[in-house]
């Protein structure tokens, strides 16, 4: 809801703050007071082409400020939070835009710098019109399907095809991913084939590297030891016989002292016979010694290569790891890696059928959930025809035919929100072929028309309201088609803001705020002065409305008729 409008030197205009509220809101005033320079100062607010020519006579720039206050669920706030500008939705929302005498132009939400194209679009969100000169909103062909969905309640099963549409999109990325693998596979193929075929050749093991490094390590000691050992029993080959000739040379001389007559307790042969016992002790730790070294040596037996195998394992391990650039410890790793993705390769065709299956699915279950869309659509738009056809009359657009085109798309332009092109059409006279709304070529039966279509969506879940201008929507009409135009404004007013800008009076009656818009000042320096009526007031300008310049009692008695009915 717009609920404040600051003008700042626009056209006429050289300060006015306006405070606006719900329901229906009539702008008058007489031809030329400068009507129009309202929503002129709101469409520079809201995004709407500006030039110099806005800017009063003698100002530096022209400032208009809009205030909204959109309910927390409006889809504004989601287009602020699209173009990252910071806002509450318990605050209000400003929009803001400075013109330049030079056609310069500053836009700001929120007291947030931003393009002039941000406001449009917020513009867009917030309010609507329909008049003489510009009629936005239902123009747009693009608010036709949303507009129809609503009223036909198929918001659920527009989200089944979204959500149709969503599985079908995902498996057929799936199936043009495997077939782009496919036709890197052949490559691919031989390349992994022949690298598993070096690593099934080696069987690489976990933790081998190290087990090998340190069995190299002993080898290399044992083979050192046994050369130490060998020297060692090099050393005791003969010194058995030795000892054994130095025993019995000792016993010789022995039985030689005993038979010279040395007693055999003598000193002699006492000391010959315990040198004796020394050297047959001698000869007894040396044969253990010999069992010792040959006992060591036999500790340290190896197959004569098994040093050079370790050593050749080794070599391999890391040259394949460094061909393959990884370490020793990784290829066991490598090895599975490779091994599952050949077999996922290899199983690859299977994978895209499985695929391409899934995806013909989702393609079907699809183009159920758009036929379904598009039967609702069919009978919702006969219906909207029905009741727009049915506001017609009154509104003097009788000879005005409507419908509802709902159109079959190919495939190829298919999407998230069905296979239907949807259009509101129009044929103006008896005859004529149907075309957009834009065929109506006056302003004020378009007006009308805009007004007949609202009123005949209204309360149908058409989604949050924005506001509604119509200016001048009773252009060319009078008595019962102006009470018609009132009274569906005042309709529409229930559950919306709108503003309308008439010459009516049977429509000024219907307003719960009525503004009088009038020029004051002299041929120097001339004012578009605003002035929010009381009821007296009302009374006062709708019977000036009936009556002209001369106001009788008459016509105030018959706008009191017209507010009191």
């Amino acid at each position: 809801m717009l609920i404040g409008l600051q003008i700042r030197d626009v056209v006429l205009i050289e300060a006015l703050d306006l405070s606006i509220g719900p329901g229906l809101t009539a702008l008058t005033g007489e031809t030329g007071a400068g009507k129009s320079i309202i929503l002129d100062a709101l469409g520079l607010a809201t995004g709407a082409r500006g030039d110099a020519g806005l800017v009063r006579r003698g100002a530096s720039q022209a400032v208009a400020t809009a205030v909204f206050a959109p309910a927390p669920a409006h889809p504004v706030w989601d287009l602020l939070e699209e173009k990252g500008l910071a806002y509450a939705r318990d605050e209000d929302l400003v929009l803001r835009r400075t013109l330049s005498a030079d056609g310069r132009s500053r836009a700001f939400v929120n007291d947030q710098a931003t393009g002039v194209g941000v406001l449009k679009e917020l513009g867009e969100a917030l309010l609507e019109v329909h008049g003489q000169h510009e009629t936005v909103g239902l123009l747009d062909a693009r608010t036709h399907r949303p507009l129809l969905d609503a009223y036909g309640g198929l918001e659920g099963q527009g989200r089944e095809v979204a959500h149709a549409w969503t599985m079908w999109r995902e498996a057929q990325a799936r199936v043009e991913a495997l077939k782009a693998d496919a036709a890197r596979s052949a490559a691919e193929v031989e390349e992994l084939t022949f690298r598993l075929a070096e690593l099934d050749r080696l069987d690489p093991r976990e933790g081998e590297e190290a087990a090998l490094a340190e069995e190299r390590a002993v080898l290399g000691a044992a083979e050192k030891a046994l050369a130490d050992i060998g020297a060692a029993r090099e050393t005791f080959d003969g010194l058995g016989g030795k000892v054994a000739s130095a025993i019995r040379a000792l016993e010789r001389a022995r039985d030689r002292a005993l038979s010279a007559g040395a007693g055999a307790e003598g000193p002699a042969v006492s000391r010959l016979a315990a040198a004796a016992e020394a050297l047959d002790r001698v000869l007894s730790e040396a044969a253990e010694a010999e069992a010792a070294i040959d006992a060591a040596a036999e500790a340290f037996d190896f197959e004569p290569d098994r040093l050079e195998k370790a050593e050749e394992r080794l070599f391999d391990l890391r040259g394949l790891a460094r061909k393959l650039n990884v370490a020793v410890e990784g290829l066991p790793a490598l090895r599975a890696k490779f091994a599952e993705r050949l077999r996922a390769v290899e199983s690859a065709e299977g994978a895209l059928k499985a695929a391409e299956a899934a995806a013909r699915d989702a393609r079907g279950a699809y183009l159920a959930s758009t036929e379904v869309l598009s039967r609702g659509r069919a009978d919702a738009g006969e219906r909207v025809a029905g009741a727009v056809m049915a506001e017609l009359s009154p509104l003097k657009l009788d000879k005005a035919r409507f419908r509802v085109a709902v159109e079959p798309l190919p495939e190829e332009r298919a999407g998230p929100n069905g296979r239907d092109r949807v259009a509101f059409e129009i044929a103006t006279n008896p005859g004529a072929p149907f075309g957009d709304l834009g065929a109506i070529a006056s302003g004020g039966e378009l007006a009308r028309f805009a007004l007949a279509l609202k009123a005949a969506l209204a309360g149908r879940g058409a989604g949050p309201q924005p506001l509604m201008i119509f200016d001048e929507v009773d252009q060319g009409v009078g008595g019962a088609v102006a009470d018609a135009v009132g009274l569906r404004l005042k309709r529409l007013a229930s559950a919306a803001q709108v503003l309308v800008v008439t010459h009516s009076p049977q429509v000024a009656a219907r307003a719960e705020a009525h503004w009088r818009i009038a020029k004051a000042g002299d041929g120097e320096r001339v004012r578009t002065t605003v002035e929010v009526l009381s009821a007296a007031d009302r009374e006062e300008e709708i019977a000036r409305m009936l009556a002209g310049a001369q106001i009788t009692d008459a016509a105030r008695a018959a706008a009191r008729a017209l507010m009191d009915a």
